[in-house]
């Protein structure tokens, strides 16, 4: 009996459907020079920690629980004393998604997440960086199914950055544009 290995649907689509259409826009000569997906990172700044330890808990139990992998505490570089900051402080929560796990939660941002923020008209194609990566903003953590409103007690946002292997940010545009994200329809006027 053959057994077949899981592949998240995402994967799947990025090499069935998103490699020929990126082949195809920019003539790439080999499949290996079309652009890729490397690792999602996810940062969250905790508003609030120098005074309450328990604040960080709660940040990376919720990280823990929107991306279903293990997180860790970020911490202070230098001491600043008008913040009462020490240097090793913990300050936030991150983590960073490679393979499956990344394609997984990509799929449910885009798909479940994100058309449960109130007024949501697509993102900004303005947060390229210039080496074909992306950074979005989320004010609030409760958009992900996977947090219990009820047992939130501060709302806050945090950073998720895409790191493509693209060398332009059109390339990396078009690479999470074929991947679903869901980018504002902004039209250019030569006015």
């Amino acid at each position: 009996m053959s057994e077949t290995k899981y592949s998240p649907r995402l994967a799947e689509k990025y090499k069935k459907e998103v490699v020929p259409a990126l082949m195809k826009k920019f003539a790439y000569k080999t499949v290996m020079q079309a652009p890729k997906l490397e690792k999602i990172c996810v940062n969250r700044g905790v508003n609030g920690a120098v005074t309450d330890k328990k604040l960080i808990d709660v940040a990376i139990g919720e990280m823990e629980q929107i991306t279903g992998q293990k997180c860790v505490p970020t911490l202070s570089k230098k001491d600043i004393s008008n913040f009462k900051l020490r240097k090793a402080m913990p300050i936030g929560a991150r983590v960073t998604l490679r393979g499956e796990k990344m394609y997984e939660f990509l799929d449910r941002l885009v798909n479940v997440s994100l058309p449960r923020v109130r007024d949501f008209k697509g993102i900004s194609d303005k947060a390229f960086d210039g080496r074909g990566n992306y950074t979005l903003g989320i004010t609030e953590q409760i958009i992900f199914p996977e947090i219990d409103i009820d047992k939130v007690t501060k709302i806050s946002g945090m950073d998720i950055t895409f790191v493509t292997t693209a060398n332009t940010n059109e390339e990396a545009y078009e690479l999470l544009k074929e991947l679903g994200m869901p980018f504002k329809n902004i039209k250019k006027d030569n006015n």
